[in-house]
């Protein structure tokens, strides 16, 4: 009889677990925040006094994000991205965590990219040629 009990109990745990990964249980949380990052490789980071700029590349690909120093206070962001021969891709507007991700498509060209958080801002050269 213990034993019956035993498999009885394990299969409504799973029952139980599959149940709320479905119903949008802790999964949900980590999905939410992966989609607010770039896909790809972290290739640089430039620091300012009030956020920094994270450049992110992939095969194809560059995406870079804006990041607060100081999350929850809302302040104006901005990133942009751009590579070369292209017109730059923007995302700006007042946020309380991070401005982007931008993506462009950048196979063999190079990049630049700024960004900004309230005053400051840093932007970068030609970079990833």
């Amino acid at each position: 009889m213990g034993l019956i009990r035993r498999r009885l109990t394990a299969a409504c745990a799973v029952v139980v677990a599959a149940g709320m990964l479905s119903l949008g249980g802790p999964a949900v949380g980590q999905a939410s925040a992966a989609a607010a990052s770039c896909g790809g490789t972290r290739v640089k980071t430039y620091g300012f006094a009030t956020g920094e700029l994270r450049v992110y590349k992939s095969r194809q690909y560059v995406c870079a994000m804006t990041v607060a120093r100081r999350p929850g206070v809302r302040q104006t962001m901005r990133v942009s991205v751009q590579a070369r021969g292209s017109r730059a891709a923007v995302d700006s507007g007042t946020y309380t965590r991070h401005a982007g991700p931008v993506t462009v498509y950048a196979l063999n060209r190079c990049v630049r990219v700024a960004g900004s958080v309230a005053t400051k801002s840093t932007a970068s050269g030609w970079i990833l040629c």
